[in-house]
């Protein structure tokens, strides 16, 4: 049985299958790789809907990949003619997330127009040329994504890029219980996280007083994966985690766990404040997100296994400047 079910579910000792629903401590709740996820009311199926859907899914994008690649619908041609223009590979790869936030955009602006139009009376079908326009700025945004980075500088997050294209081509609620699956693995990635620094540290003896503030921040790490920002329980998680991350990061090693100074269990202590505050960081990526980050949990997971067995943390990748 997955450790944590027991801890989101203490009233079931049974596995239940993947998407299974019940309620629990009086909130419905639905069952992914491991774990109770709460759920909220899908909104209609219609263009309204899709619409704010859209816009939401859309300043996520931007909030958390590199920066400067919010550029205007009404700027989709300069965007597009800079992009194909271009011939230096590093500078393309920049233009060609600027197109992409340009696509989405473009693709925002028309769903508005059609949204306006339904209001007026105007019955919109999904033939129409505007409705074909609009998938097809939000299908080429997706694959220009690929392309674009986080904004630590680590890697890019493709299910950010294909989320409003997914918003505009299926039911609302499909799109909901797709969001419910990419949390249930952004869950276990943080315990894959929380695990590897709880096994590393706890073998040092400057570090063995860690542990209960990596799973703390890990569990309210967990809970706010699954919260949105418009529950009123948002007031009372957020400051939770944030404060649960500053302890965290605060973490003073014990100075007398080692003969040589700055060093313990052949351990260089530096490093390991450094590999903490690394992984601190890493979950609240994953977490603001709400979704995994893969090839950021295996490098870390790796570094963590090195500093291990060397007593010398590697290099991290260098964030994207602010």
């Amino acid at each position: 049985m997955n450790k944590n079910l027991t801890e989101d579910n203490p009233h079931s000792d049974d596995v239940p299958e993947e998407g299974a629903r019940r309620v629990i401590d009086g909130r419905e709740r639905v069952f992914y790789s491991g774990y109770w996820i709460r759920t909220y009311p899908a909104p209609a199926n219609s263009l309204e809907a899709k619409k704010c859907l859209i816009e939401a899914l859309t300043r996520r994008l931007f909030n958390h990949t590199e920066h400067g690649l919010n550029i205007p619908g009404t700027r989709l041609a300069e965007a597009r003619q800079n992009y194909e223009e271009e011939s230096d590979v590093a500078l393309k790869r920049v233009k060609a997330g600027m197109l992409a936030g340009s696509l989405f955009n473009r693709a925002t602006d028309i769903f508005c127009c059609l949204v306006e139009l339904q209001t007026r009376g105007v019955e919109i079908k999904g033939s129409d040329a505007l409705t074909r326009e609009c998938g097809r700025c939000l299908l080429e945004a997706m694959e220009l994504g690929r392309f674009v980075l986080h904004r630590s500088g680590e890697e890019g997050i493709d299910e950010l890029w294909g989320e409003p294209f997914r918003a505009f081509s299926v039911p609302v609620e499909e799109f909901y219980e797709n969001r419910y699956i990419k949390i249930g693995q952004t869950k276990r990635d943080i315990d894959r996280i929380a695990d590897a620094m709880a096994d590393t540290f706890t073998r040092i003896p400057a570090f063995a007083r860690v542990e209960p503030l990596i799973r703390a921040f890990a569990h309210v790490a967990r809970i706010k994966t699954e919260i949105l920002r418009t529950d009123p329980d948002i007031f009372d998680v957020w400051p939770r985690m944030v404060a649960a991350g500053e302890r965290l990061a605060n973490f003073s090693p014990d100075e007398d766990a080692g003969a040589i100074p700055g060093v313990s269990g052949g351990h260089r202590v530096s490093d390991g404040l450094k590999l903490i505050h690394a992984g601190r960081d890493l979950v609240f990526f994953i977490t603001r997100a709400r979704t995994p980050m893969p090839k950021s949990t295996r490098e870390y997971i790796e570094r963590c296994r090195v500093y291990q067995e060397t007593g010398h943390a590697p290099t991290a990748p260098t964030p994207l400047p602010a």
